[in-house]
């Protein structure tokens, strides 16, 4: 999320994927996959899970994320045997790659919940792998170097990010490093933190989330690799423009109780604005600049997913379209 707003921006909604490569499941469709968890996630753990905004409620947990969750980790369990056949027949001791899965979509739209949800639930299933979550805000320029390229305005946007340091930990963390060193980016300070470290430890899963990750840049990228190339599964989180330009709002607002009582706080300068002043400013920011950046550089990511979930208005989970072909 950037503040405050410059330019304007609009244009149609994103295209859904079509043709044979996608199958659509209904909720209660999807629903009937998988088996019961013998050691889920209770309704507290998921109250601690979920993000700012609306609260995910038990039964889309049972519904939608432990079907996700135990198709994740089959494809994992696939994934390392294929490893293990490949190594065997090449006669080579290699590391272990981790099973990467990577979580896309608008802001506000939920994806830092769906990350953390999955995180607990492939954490739990039968094998116990480790499971690490990481967010691509870590990578995203200091302030400093924004502010001095004129980009403030533009943050969240592909230009924001170090995308070199970004592939470079993630072909670190592919290639099983015993450790791999990421920045830490904090929603207080609107910042990266100085001398602050998270320290991937050849964990066997591992989750990426952020705006950027299925963006190809081919020009700007080092050696032409995308952070998509690491993926072993990739995710789209997705919902009408206007449910998520409501819940961007509902955010700001629910800030108040928050962040903006925070002294120590990037946004306790928004402290004094009156509720219909928040709302307004809501309102340019999105339009002005998380709109564009959704149309422009993170809706056309859509149909490259290998799974699109979709949300209704009330936050939940209506329809999952998953890669075939």
């Amino acid at each position: 999320m950037a503040l405050p707003a410059p330019s304007h921006g609009s244009a149609p909604s994103p295209t859904p994927p079509v043709g044979a490569r996608f199958e659509s499941f209904s909720r209660a469709r999807w629903a009937a996959l998988g088996e019961p968890l013998a050691d889920g996630v209770s309704p507290s753990d998921v109250a601690l899970l979920s993000a700012t905004g609306a609260q995910v409620a038990m039964d889309e947990v049972t519904e939608v994320y432990r079907p996700l969750a135990q198709l994740l980790a089959l494809r994992a369990a696939a994934a390392l045997e294929l490893q293990h056949r490949t190594d065997e027949f090449l006669a080579a001791d290699r590391p272990v790659a981790p099973f990467m899965i990577g979580i896309g979509g608008s802001v506000a739209v939920g994806k830092s919940t769906t990350a953390r949800i999955l995180q607990a639930l492939l954490s739990r299933s039968a094998s116990r792998p480790s499971v690490e979550l990481l967010t691509t805000d870590g990578f995203l320029h200091p302030n400093a170097v924004l502010e001095d390229r004129g980009l403030m305005m533009r943050k969240g946007f592909p230009e924001s990010y170090d995308q070199r340091k970004l592939v470079d930990a993630l072909a670190a963390i592919k290639a099983g490093h015993p450790e791999v060193e990421t920045p830490v980016y904090s929603h207080r300070t609107y910042d990266i933190l100085p001398g602050e470290f998270q320290v991937i430890r050849q964990p066997d899963v591992v989750i990426v989330e952020g705006l950027n990750v299925l963006q190809v840049d081919t020009e700007n990228a080092p050696n032409h690799v995308m952070v998509s190339d690491f993926f072993d599964f990739s995710i789209y989180v997705d919902a009408a423009e206007k449910d998520v330009a409501r819940w961007f709002t509902e955010r700001l607002q629910g800030l108040r109780a928050t962040a903006l009582q925070d002294p120590d706080s990037f946004f306790h300068q928004y402290a004094s604005l009156s509720d219909e002043q928040m709302t307004a400013m809501a309102a340019c920011v999105w339009s002005e600049i998380n709109l564009v950046n959704l149309v422009e550089n993170i809706a056309p990511t859509r149909g490259r997913a290998d799974m699109v979930v979709e949300k209704d208005g009330n936050h939940r989970i209506c329809q999952i379209l998953l890669r075939r072909a």
